[in-house]
């Protein structure tokens, strides 16, 4: 078997989750990925430490697969290595402003004059262009600036999600853009500039929802957990003090829940004919599941839930998700080494598998510099000429 992506060369410029997720799967690919950062170590390795040396969970995570050198792409030195690495890469993934891409010699009209087919992955929080084409953001900006927050959180209050599900989700982009330019290059040995910007990617996770304000102006608000399309779907507690979520959606859903709960009288109720109907008089529903999940324990309730055949889990706290006996039994965590851990962490790479294509951790995320030498030295570089680059704080 075979890595899809074996022999493409990627340099990585990106920090924090976007660019470094479009990277890290496209390494789970096969690629050779180079994560590139300053002398000393980039500012995202060291966000929430949990290693000896600090090094923190969301660099664990989004750093795998990679081999990693230090670079002072400012000095003249550094721009003679970078040169020299742009010459030898396929793409460049780089999730910076785009006055620094200009700034460190990582612009695409740049690039392409040292080397004509490399494909340049931007991602920015705004794109180049537009009313906020220079301003910066993160995954919070573009979560609030999109109605999402808006239409989450109770009483009035916007509530973003504590997971930045738009930096991933964009990271996941911009690799899905990347595999496609990469296929071009491939096919006719051209080169090109793919750009992925936080907020157009946070607009196309709630676009069925700006659809719907265009068309008919429902001017919907917040109400919580509880869903706006369906019902019942919402958030309950049983009598153990604990909390699951049910969701019901469609006509065969329903009639499932309202014999469940012993309410077969509501499948004929005008008030519940439909999803919209079942949606707009959600809080009778809630209410009334609510009363239901009181009858029983969490485990009682979901096993009731499970042999109606309605959706339903636990809400699970981050140590119940490493207990839960799913989780450890389908393999879906890796366990790596890193050193200055206790011991090896759970990753979950790329959460899709092939049937004759590997997708494996084959690296553990990179100490600070870890590779440096052994890349310099494969670019035609002498040991003499890296201790020197290193004694002026090049590398």
């Amino acid at each position: 078997m075979n890595n899809v992506l074996k022999g493409v060369r990627i340099l990585d410029f990106g920090r924090y989750i976007a660019g470094p997720m479009c990277a890290a799967l496209l390494g789970d690919f096969g690629a050779d990925v180079i994560r590139v950062e300053r002398v000393g170590g980039g500012e995202d390795r060291y966000q929430y430490p949990v290693t000896d040396n600090g090094e923190g969970p969301c660099f664990l995570q989004m750093n795998r697969n990679k081999r990693g050198i230090t670079l002072d792409p400012m000095s003249e030195g550094g721009r003679a290595i970078l040169k020299r690495l742009i010459a030898t890469a396929d793409v460049v993934v780089a999730n910076l402003p785009a006055d620094t891409l200009v700034t460190m010699g990582l612009d695409y009209a740049y690039l392409k004059t040292i080397n004509p087919k490399i494909v340049l992955s931007g991602i920015s929080a705004f794109g180049e262009h537009g009313p906020y084409g220079n301003r910066v953001g993160f995954d919070g900006v573009a979560q609030v600036m999109s109605g999402a927050a808006y239409l989450s959180g109770f009483d009035g209050r916007p509530t973003k999600s504590y997971a930045s599900f738009v930096d991933v989700s964009t990271g996941v982009y911009a690799a899905l853009s990347t595999l496609a330019a990469i296929m071009e290059q491939k096919s006719t040995g051209r080169g090109q500039e793919v750009q992925t910007m936080l907020f157009a990617t946070a607009l196309s996770i709630v676009n069925f929802l700006l659809i719907e304000q265009d068309m008919v102006k429902k001017d919907r608000i917040a109400s919580g957990n509880r869903a706006q399309s369906s019902g019942p779907a919402d958030v309950f507690q049983t009598n153990d003090g604990k909390w699951i979520i049910a969701q019901s959606l469609g006509d065969n859903l329903f009639k499932r829940w309202a014999r469940m709960i012993g309410e077969p009288n509501w499948v004929d109720d005008p008030r519940f004919a439909t999803d919209e109907l079942r949606a707009d008089n959600g809080e009778i529903l809630s209410a009334r599941m609510q009363e239901w999940t009181r009858q029983y324990t969490m485990e009682e309730a979901l096993e009731h839930l499970a042999k109606a055949r309605l959706p339903a889990g636990p809400v699970l706290s981050p140590q119940q998700v490493l207990d839960d006996p799913h989780v450890q039994q389908t393999g879906i965590f890796t366990r790596v080494d890193y050193p200055g851990l206790p011991k090896p962490y759970g990753l979950v790479t790329t959460p899709s598998t092939f049937s004759q294509s590997p997708v494996e951790v084959t690296r553990r995320p990179p100490t600070v510099g870890e590779h440096t030498d052994e890349v310099l030295l494969s670019i035609g570089y002498g040991q003499a000429e890296i201790e020197e680059f290193r004694k002026n704080k090049v590398i």
